[in-house]
């Protein structure tokens, strides 16, 4: 019979005699319920570091798990290859990986002076002194067409266009009354792409690819509201399913001219995109892209693939991640979505068919 049970069988005074004998404090009784809660905060604390230790690894995991590189050794002498927003993050890595290849690299910028930095960090990068800024500001659809025109009279090739520049999930308007997200990540490369097609026509195989993200998934166009400009994230999402839906039909009208198209999402970057938000969303940003995001020259591996891969060509309007294809739901693969919005793009920029065929014409 143990301690405990022996107590139940004795009177008060005996038990102090026997508890005074033991050395036993007379509070005894209450060292099992004290000694429970003790356990049981012990408890919880080590499931809590325990969750807490595999939730640290997992992220370790994820910021450490190596990703696909683009391997393939293929040269891009004699090529030309324009990258908008190349004066920074994926564009500025993109454009020293191609301008290493040996091509001729047009870079676009907004800002002049961090062009003019980004294009001597790009030149000693990749040793290459064939690397050219030109200014652009793709929320304006006059400074488009002037670049479009200037870079056709003095280009005589395009082989690869890549649309990078865009705008992160903020809420304002372009210089022509566009929501900022739609215009600038969308119908900016939109009209610039239009506009430059008869170049890259000319030029077979070209390519065009196109920067979208896997957000795209999370939302819908709304055809009566194509301008949406309410909730930050709802209308960068939107921009970016409209550039999957673009890469779409661009295939489809140029699968017969010699242009391939593809849309890219790098994965999720740590930039200087935060740079125009408040201190406080900066400092709560850089914990989290620290953790979860990846390098932009790690982003930029699958743009690379795509630019120069020829694994890409059977996959023409393709959608690609991690240097591979990857499925995209029903309903982005919608034909008739993909044709509606062309269209409505082209009256939103005020191109059609014929003012396009008449630009080209001028600029040959």
């Amino acid at each position: 019979m143990t301690f405990h049970h022996l107590h139940r069988f004795i009177g008060g005074d005996q038990r102090q005699r026997l508890l005074a004998v033991s050395g036993v404090e007379l509070r005894y009784y209450q060292l099992p319920l004290r000694l429970g809660q003790s356990l049981a905060k012990k408890e919880v604390m080590y499931v809590l570091a325990t969750v807490l230790a595999a939730l640290f690894l997992a992220l370790l995991q994820r910021r450490f798990k190596s990703r696909r590189l683009c391997l393939d050794p293929k040269r891009l002498d004699g090529k030309t290859v324009l990258i908008t927003g190349g004066a920074s993050g994926i564009g500025k890595e993109t454009a020293i990986a191609l301008a290493r290849r040996g091509a001729r690299v047009h870079i676009t910028s907004h800002d002049d002076r961090k062009g003019e930095a980004a294009l001597r960090d790009i030149k000693k990068e990749s040793a290459s002194m064939n690397v050219r800024l030109w200014s652009l500001n793709l929320a304006n659809l006059q400074s488009i067409r002037n670049f479009c025109k200037t870079f056709l009279k003095n280009e005589s090739r395009l082989d690869i266009l890549i649309n990078n520049d865009g705008v992160p999930a903020v809420l304002d308007w372009t210089d022509n009354g566009f929501s900022l997200c739609f215009g600038v990540n969308h119908l900016g490369p939109f009209l610039l792409t239009n506009l430059l097609l008869e170049r890259l026509k000319s030029c077979p195989p070209s390519r065009i690819v196109n920067i979208t993200s896997n957000v795209h998934k999370y939302q819908k166009l709304d055809f009566a509201d194509l301008n949406y400009n309410i909730v930050p994230l709802f209308t960068y999402f939107r921009s970016k399913l409209a550039n999957v839906y673009f890469t779409q039909e661009l295939a489809r009208q140029m699968e017969r001219h010699g242009v391939t198209a593809c849309a890219v999402h790098p994965g999720y970057v740590g930039g200087d995109w935060t740079s125009q938000f408040s201190i406080l969303f900066r400092i709560v940003m850089y914990v989290i892209t620290a953790l979860f995001f990846i390098s932009c020259e790690a982003a930029a591996q699958t743009v690379i693939y795509c630019a120069i891969s020829d694994d890409v060509l059977q996959h023409n309007g393709g959608y690609f991640s991690d240097c591979k294809p990857c499925k995209l739901r029903p309903y982005v693969q919608d034909a008739g979505i993909a044709k509606k919005l062309w269209e409505a793009s082209e009256a939103m920029v005020g191109l059609n068919s014929s003012a396009r065929e008449h630009l080209a014409s001028r600029t040959r």
